[in-house]
């Protein structure tokens, strides 16, 4: 378990990676997001992207899970208060492996629950070309050390 006093501003961690299918491009984009360049592979390709791309909301759900599993499920988190700022810089494809990581770059304790720290961050996604797909700042809440 690493708690808030663990963690080091500065600090870059890898989160591992993801492979990206068509069938999940369009089962996400068809729930959440339909419109036809995420849902209809002939209409994508008429389109300005020139193919089928993920929901960019699709993008962040990668990264939050490489984000659950590579950190935040070893920690006492207690969830998020928002997000300060997404970027999409390039497409996601079906075919696509990103790479997740994560920059901490602030830290301080929580004023008004000194239980708890507050942990500012910078995410990215990079593609298999080093291409970065995402890139996202937010904040997380991460328990203090017991005692």
């Amino acid at each position: 378990m690493r708690y808030f006093e663990d963690l080091a501003v500065g600090e870059t961690l890898e989160l591992g990676s993801v492979a990206v299918t068509e069938d999940e491009i369009v089962e996400f984009a068809t729930r959440y997001d339909p419109q036809p360049f995420h849902i209809d592979r002939a209409a994508a390709g008429r389109s300005v992207f020139g193919g089928l791309i993920a929901s960019g909301w699709h993008t962040c759900s990668l990264y939050m899970r490489l984000l659950a599993t590579g950190l935040l499920n070893d920690t006492p988190s207690l969830g998020s208060p928002g997000v300060d700022e997404i970027r999409w810089d390039v497409p996601v494809r079906p075919g696509d492996t990103l790479t997740g990581s994560v920059t901490l770059l602030e830290a301080r304790t929580s004023r008004s629950r000194p239980d708890r720290g507050i942990v500012k961050s910078r995410g990215e996604l990079r593609n298999q070309d080093g291409a970065t797909a995402l890139r996202i700042v937010a904040i997380s809440l991460i328990g203090r050390r017991p005692g």
